[in-house]
């Protein structure tokens, strides 16, 4: 788990938000609601694509570009329980929160890389990306 969690609010600008992942050097922040919980992500490439490509006005909030609903996980599930729950719903992160408070993040990376066991971490990898990816992908490609 990163604990340092990139957050945004909804109502945040999102030239502010750009702004952020450059400083802080990241490529996703959660977006937060006033009482600081998580009610969507927002990608840089959401940013380029959804808002800027789109010819959006890069003062509006950002909540609106943000993909939601966020599926949450807790600090003490386990590794196998978050790679399910990711792959069920096609997520590369998953939020962390106890007693209602964000209090990190896991991203595919993390779980394939930290679990020291490489075929668990293809299996991973393959999981997620194969149910983030539209199923005519890999009809077209014959698999």
């Amino acid at each position: 788990m990163t604990e340092s969690v990139v957050t945004a609010a909804e109502t945040e600008s999102v030239r502010v938000v750009a702004a952020l992942l450059r400083e802080r050097n990241v490529g996703s922040a959660v977006v937060v609601d006033e009482a600081g919980t998580p009610v969507g992500f927002v990608t840089d490439r959401d940013l380029a694509i959804r808002v800027l490509a789109d010819g959006h006005d890069p003062e509006s909030p950002v909540g609106g570009y943000a993909s939601a609903p966020v599926r949450i996980g807790t600090p003490d599930m386990e590794v196998l329980a978050a790679v399910e729950l990711m792959a069920e719903h096609g997520i590369r992160r998953l939020p962390l929160v106890d007693d209602g408070a964000l209090i990190g993040i896991v991203t595919l990376d993390d779980l394939a890389v930290r679990t020291g066991d490489l075929e668990l971490a293809a299996s991973i990898t393959a999981q997620v990306t194969r149910a983030a990816l539209p199923g005519f992908y890999f009809h077209h490609r014959g698999e």
